[in-house]
């Protein structure tokens, strides 16, 4: 694991009697773009903050760039950017002044070139004069990133940085983080969209603070064998019965009117006779179509399989 920029061993923290994280062990290799997944309550947040050492674990161990994130946290705080999801800017400080704040904060006095340089990457250049208060939230999520990175950090780690930001900006804020990866920065990311983790090198699924899986997406997608197809009928309730019945189904996951069936082996036939039984249950059809395993379906099979 030498060349691993984060291990955690067995780690365990409790809120009371709740286990936000359990007997969590995985590693993050220098250099990779890492995602932390699953919904509010599974754990990211509380695995995010056991990394930058603003909280002590139960039992486990935790190393962040070779160093005790708790025992050498100012040593760490050096190479460490953490922009968290409640990160708050100096509303009455201009772009600059923000940026300027946070350098000085981790002693960095020659910074200007380093700022006027995430200012341009962030596009931010043109508005730094302006209050930190007046930008809109995309831009604040840009100035924060700035903010997180001013100190050359060889490690950032983002705590849902996307959460609450319009799809124009989200896909800005990817840009960047893909810039900053392509210049050697690791890249820890807490988020809840499992659309972003296809992004990312590896991913972890989280579920009430337990690994449901680690691997690549690519990976993971590649777990659940057979074909996948998008059933889309007039009465869901009905037709999750009705697909079951089927011959060759291993799964079906209802998303409202749409099921995603999975079967253990297919051929060109098979959506004319996934229609064929559904209209023969009564069941008025819109479409049936072969489509590619997701993320999603992923974390569902496992997280059904965790339940059962």
């Amino acid at each position: 694991m030498s060349n691993s920029a984060v291990v955690l061993d067995g780690v365990t923290k409790r809120f009371g009697r709740t286990d936000a994280v359990r007997d969590l062990s995985l590693s993050v290799e220098r250099g990779e773009m890492f995602g932390l997944i699953g919904p509010d309550g599974a754990g990211k947040t509380t695995a995010i903050r056991l990394q930058c050492g603003l909280l002590r674990a139960d039992a486990g161990h935790i190393r962040v760039l070779g160093l005790d994130p708790v025992r050498d946290h100012r040593r760490l705080t050096d190479s460490v950017g953490y922009l968290s999801q409640s990160f708050s800017l100096y509303v009455d400080l201009s772009v600059d002044e923000n940026v300027a704040f946070f350098a000085e904060i981790h002693g960095i006095r020659n910074y200007r070139a380093r700022r006027d340089r995430l200012l341009a990457i962030t596009q931010l250049a043109p508005f730094r004069g302006r209050l930190a208060g007046k930008l809109s939230g995309g831009m604040k999520q840009k100035l924060a990133l700035a903010c997180t990175l001013i100190h050359e950090p060889a490690l950032i780690v983002l705590d849902e940085p996307t959460t609450g930001v319009d799809p124009v900006s989200r896909r800005e804020f990817w840009k960047l983080l893909s810039e900053f990866l392509d210049q050697g920065i690791t890249i820890v990311m807490a988020t809840p969209y499992l659309d972003e983790a296809e992004r990312c090198s590896r991913v972890a699924f989280l579920h009430e603070g337990r690994l449901l899986a680690l691997d690549a997406p690519a990976a993971l997608r590649a777990t659940l064998p057979g074909a996948l197809f998008e059933v889309i009928v007039d009465d869901h309730r009905r037709a999750a019965a009705a697909l079951w019945a089927v011959p060759e189904v291993s799964s079906v996951q209802m998303f409202g009117e749409r099921a995603h069936v999975r079967l253990a082996r297919s051929d060109e036939q098979e959506p004319a006779r996934l229609a064929a039984a559904l209209r023969t249950a009564g069941l008025a059809v819109a479409s049936v179509r072969p489509i590619a395993t997701s993320l999603e379906d992923v974390f569902i099979t496992r997280l059904s399989e965790a339940r059962s």
